[in-house]
């Protein structure tokens, strides 16, 4: 019990302490997950991102939810599942209560002016921090350059993207296999 215990506490902080979504949150699991509580390897953690982005639902929830499984099984993601959402589920039922009363306060909405840099840092950092890992291949890099022209020169809904760059990614290493074969 322990263990699942120590799970909901890690996913409970970062649900708790992350502002700006689920790719503000990535940076965070990573330290707490790879590098400070040494659950999972790095390249595992990049594994479960690619597959978590590419579900339905928001990518820190489906993180935590591979991240609990891939430690713990079935238990382990509905602990990693319920920390990381409990914060937030909580905040928006009080904002909820209390919005029509506290819209107009200075306070929060300067509050809110200094988080939104620190959101676009920290979504910037993880980006960084996944591009190291991704092998430089010429392949990796046209996927990467084509995917970024897409979604902001080409306006192209990244869902469309994601399912072009996986089947590009399936031809080319199935087309690797044959080469590999011969």
């Amino acid at each position: 019990m322990k263990d699942y215990l120590q799970l909901f506490s890690i996913f409970f902080r970062i649900g708790a302490f992350t502002f700006g979504g689920g790719y503000a949150m990535l940076p965070i699991m990573e330290k707490e997950i790879v590098e400070k509580h040494n659950l999972i390897r790095e390249d595992e953690f990049l594994d479960i991102i690619a597959v978590a982005q590419s579900l339905p639902g928001p990518i820190a929830v489906n993180t935590a939810v591979f991240v609990g499984y891939k430690v713990k099984g079935f238990l382990g993601a509905i602990f990693t599942l319920i920390g990381t959402v409990l914060p937030s589920l909580t905040v928006i039922i009080v904002l909820a209560i209390f919005y029509d009363k506290i819209k107009h306060i200075n306070t929060i909405q300067l509050f809110f002016q200094g988080v939104r840099p620190a959101i676009v840092a920290l979504i910037l950092m993880a980006a960084l921090k996944l591009s190291k890992s991704v092998s430089k291949t010429n392949f990796n890099i046209i996927i990467m350059v084509f995917s970024f022209m897409g979604i902001v020169l080409l306006k192209i809904h990244p869902i469309f993207v994601i399912i072009s760059c996986a089947a590009a990614g399936l031809l080319h290493k199935k087309k690797e296999g044959k080469r590999g074969t011969h």
